[in-house]
């Protein structure tokens, strides 16, 4: 099981940002891979300190996270999965620590590493049926991205001999003063573009249509967006290619209402089925099912099917099917029916003799949200 993002930083889950902030750079600090020369060990915590930081620095992650766990980012995303290497964090994370570096180590802001370039994100909306939302589902979607066109080739750049990195040195009142910024004439990457074939375009990147896949867990809602790291346009050189970020669309069901992981069905029923008692055939996520109606049954009534409605995208369980009985009034009858009626108005069968134990409309709704 994936190790808890707080247990990795050493926090509690009511951790504030200024607290996330200081317990990473505290992990950053002493598993740094300048301070563990050849240290795997050290590495991988390096690596999953910047994967916590990640998520629990963005307030919408973090929510996300503390609601539903790793599952909100299943899919291909994050660190985890292996689409991001120790330049990704350095790129990402770096300014945390200043520009200047920290400890002596290189990496962060100014230090020994060259800063390499990282492409754009893509974004795109899959649109997913209830059905493949209650069961999880692997789609194959067609993307455009540029990619590095073959026969490109980058030389090291003269402005900054490849360092990416530009030192200026000026004369202050209190003395010489030095600082380095990235280079602009090769955006940090230490590399400009030496050949690009026809076609490319002045980074040397084409643009493909390839076919990505999405593996989306259960239980994921309207508006929640994945990331499929690496998956997003290329950067020119050795650089590191963006993420794909899939924006979930949750399409209307027929029949099928969903509120939070439960799922309602409005059953209409006849007089003479109310009465009498009936069987009927349903839809559901995982297929139809029959339910028994009894006799006598009140409109109003709710059927709850317990684990018919969408799993939790944690893993904890799944919501319920709530099946609302309402009893069909016919709008119009002919002479035999209404006579029938008539009749009935006055026979003690057919007067309304509400049972006292029988719950209130509201009571129903509170018992339905307990």
């Amino acid at each position: 099981m994936k190790e808890d993002f707080y247990d990795i930083l050493g926090l509690s889950k009511g951790a504030t940002a200024a607290e996330i902030k200081k317990a990473y750079r505290k992990k950053a600090i002493e598993f740094h891979p300048d301070k563990n020369p050849g240290d795997k060990t050290a590495e991988e915590k390096f690596k999953k300190a910047a994967e916590a930081y990640e998520i629990l620095s963005d307030p919408d992650k973090k929510a996300r996270y503390d609601q539903y766990g790793h599952q909100a980012f299943e899919g291909g995303g994050g660190f985890g999965g292996g689409g991001m290497n120790m330049d990704d964090i350095f790129s990402q994370f770096g300014d945390i620590f200043g520009g200047g570096g920290f400890g002596g180590f290189g990496g962060f802001g100014g230090g020994g590493r060259q800063r390499r370039a990282k492409g754009s994100n893509l974004r795109i909306h899959v649109k997913l049926t209830l059905e493949e939302i209650a069961n999880g589902v692997e789609k194959r979607i067609k993307v455009k991205r540029k990619i590095q066109a073959s026969g490109t080739t980058y030389k090291t750049c003269s402005t900054c001999n490849g360092s990416g990195q530009v030192t200026r040195i000026t004369n202050t009142i209190l003395g010489r003063m030095q600082t380095s910024a990235p280079c602009t004439a090769c955006g940090g990457s230490g590399q400009i573009i030496d050949h690009k074939p026809a076609g490319a375009d002045a980074q040397g990147l084409k643009v493909v249509e390839e076919t990505v896949s999405i593996k989306i867990p259960a239980g994921v809602e309207d508006g929640m967006q994945l990331k499929v790291s690496g998956k997003g346009n290329e950067a020119p050189g050795d650089g590191i290619a963006g993420d794909l970020l899939v924006a979930i669309e949750e399409q209307e069901h027929a029949e099928l209402q969903r509120e939070g992981n439960n799922l309602h069905y409005d059953l209409y029923i006849s007089f003479s089925e109310a009465a009498l008692g009936a069987s009927r055939e349903i839809d559901t996520v995982s297929g139809k099912v029959r339910i028994k109606i009894e006799e006598g049954v009140q409109s109003g009534k709710i059927l709850r099917l317990r684990g018919k409605g969408i799993p939790s995208l944690n893993g904890y369980g799944k919501g319920d099917l709530l099946v609302h009985v309402n009893v069909w009034t016919p709008k119009t009858l002919n002479k035999e029916q209404r006579e029938f009626f008539e009749k009935m108005t006055k026979d003690d069968h057919f007067r309304p003799n509400p049972d006292s134990g029988e719950k209130s409309f509201f009571e129903k709704v509170k018992d339905m949200f307990s």
